[in-house]
């Protein structure tokens, strides 16, 4: 059976710009993986990776920004 989970070795992580600077609470994300935005935890980047398809995450970040959040 062939994986459906996308190769992310090249994954370019960055932090979100609503994370908490002070290294608390910190998001990352990659933008540079087809059809995908794999999502994790900065203090455990080996642990768990959310991977929400692009268009679910388009829908999620314009409804923070339409709620003005």
């Amino acid at each position: 059976m062939r994986s459906t989970r996308p190769d992310l070795t090249a994954a370019a992580w960055r932090k979100s710009t609503y994370s908490d600077g002070g290294g608390g609470d910190c998001l990352e994300l990659a933008d540079n993986i087809p059809g995908t935005v794999p999502v994790r935890d900065s203090k455990n980047p080996t642990g768990v990776i959310l991977l929400i398809g692009t268009s679910a995450w388009a829908a999620f970040i314009d409804g923070i920004r339409t709620s003005g959040h």
